[in-house]
């Protein structure tokens, strides 16, 4: 079986982690935080809080074994780049690198890593093909063959659980977050609509008017369940 690392449990990272896992590999999920790695050590093999950019921490859960890495950690750049960099001199041969800004995708060119992954420019071009389809938000590429979108859900899903709708059967694609409407308000008294992001949604999860379904497939099979 494959092992792969992931660092960086944000949105993006948490959802190659679980798509990784979907597909038969073996992930190691590694973040700082605790509490983001709390939340899904029930979805991958191994969940470590530790620090990336300490050699002796990688080493310490065997990192030189694994087949490829992925830093997903877009907040803090120096330890992004400390990270590939600690990744390259600990003998990785398959290393995924996230740039978010051009300076830094320069710098990841510079340590000839497998591949730099530049979200928002795959994700513009992403917008552009989800255009013809219009319950499609937005979708990313995130591997060969599958696709992340965010869908807003049709009128007859309102009021059913992910579990009656069972659209991993119906659709093969997983779900791996909703995201909801919350009304608020603001500082000057006017009704806003705040996004909330449900990261770890249930089978018996309620779905409501408004909200969008982040889910992860082959796109052939996103777009069946967009024209639904």
């Amino acid at each position: 079986m494959r092992q792969v690392a992931v660092f960086g449990l944000g949105s993006f990272g948490s959802t190659v982690a679980k798509t990784l896992t979907d597909q038969g590999v073996e992930v190691i999920a590694v973040d700082s935080d605790k509490e983001k790695v709390e939340n899904i050590k029930d979805y991958v093999a191994i969940a470590v809080a530790l620090n990336a950019t300490d050699e002796k921490a990688l080493r310490s859960i065997g990192i030189e074994q694994v087949d490829a890495a992925i830093v997903c950690i877009g907040e803090n750049v120096e330890a992004n780049l400390l990270t590939t960099v600690l990744l390259k001199k600990l003998g990785i041969k398959n290393i995924y690198g996230r740039s978010v800004n051009p300076l830094q995708e320069e710098i990841l060119k510079t340590l000839d890593i497998t591949r730099i992954l530049n979200l928002e420019k795959e994700m513009g071009e992403s917008v552009g093909k989800s255009l013809t389809s219009p319950n499609i938000q937005v979708c990313m590429k995130l591997s060969s063959g599958h696709t992340m979108a965010e869908i807003k859900i049709p009128k007859d899903f309102c009021g059913r659980s992910l579990k009656e709708l069972n659209l991993r059967k119906r659709y093969d694609v997983n779900v791996v977050a909703i995201k909801k409407q919350i009304a608020a308000i603001d500082e000057r008294g006017q009704r806003i609509l705040n996004d909330e992001m449900n990261d770890l949604p249930q089978a018996e999860d309620i779905l409501e008017e408004g909200d969008c379904l982040i889910v992860v497939g082959k796109q052939e099979n996103i777009n069946l369940l967009s024209k639904h």
